[in-house]
């Protein structure tokens, strides 16, 4: 009996054994829900600092990306990424990453994303391991190079009359139903750049497709 129980011993402690490097060196620190008012959302219990990315644990199981913005006292303040659905006072809080950072590479060619730098194009994921923090620090004034070289957008018009230098900012202002996403998409498809990266900020949902399909079509893409 005493050798049964020595054997039954031993493989438990054996079994607990294999077990210990599956535990993490950190344990994970988790925060709760305290305050929501608008899209501020008020935790307590986390040691967090600007700029770091949460995961809220609504009720509803569906996780909210959130970004911390503000501390004050022992609450730390959030800026949810998406709606504020199920969320109640009690919720689960946990780290999700540092700095928000984006997937970069020729993997992003062609792709059309959402904010998050999530694809929405029904192509499939982005793999692609390097990613590059949100955030970075912008070059230096006197490292900034000179605009020497003009930039041909494949628009007579503009090559013509108001010709664009490589590094240059440019603004396209006109009112509603004029043509500047028709223009974007010419320069998109015909200019000298190697690259484009359009970003619609404030389109309607309809327009977006509108705008890969008629204004950029395969070509632009």
């Amino acid at each position: 009996m005493r050798t049964i129980v020595r054997q039954s011993l031993a493989g438990h402690f054996q079994e607990i054994r294999d077990k210990i490097p599956m535990i993490p060196a950190v344990p994970k620190r988790y925060g709760k829900v305290s305050t929501v008012i608008g899209t501020i959302v008020e935790c307590t219990g986390l040691q967090a600092s600007v700029g770091e990315i949460y995961t809220i644990h609504t009720i509803n199981n569906k996780p909210i990306q959130s970004e911390v913005v503000g501390i004050r006292e022992n609450e730390t303040l959030l800026m949810p990424y998406d709606r504020v659905e199920g969320l109640q006072s009690g919720c689960l809080v946990e780290l999700s990453s540092r700095p928000m950072t984006l997937a970069i590479g020729d993997a992003m060619l062609g792709r059309v994303v959402n904010a998050d730098g999530m694809p929405i194009d029904n192509k499939g994921p982005i793999l692609n391991g390097d990613h590059q923090p949100v955030y970075n620090e912008p070059p230096g004034p006197l490292e900034r190079g000179r605009i020497v070289k003009p930039m041909m957008t494949g628009v007579r018009a503009l090559d013509a009359m108001n010709t664009l230098g490589e590094g240059q900012r440019m603004g396209i202002f006109a009112g509603s139903g004029v043509g500047k996403s028709i223009l974007l998409g010419m320069i998109a498809r015909t200019s000298s750049a190697d690259i484009n990266v359009i970003a619609l900020i404030g389109e309607r949902g309809r327009e977006v497709s509108e705008f890969i399909t008629d204004s950029l079509g395969e070509e632009g893409l």
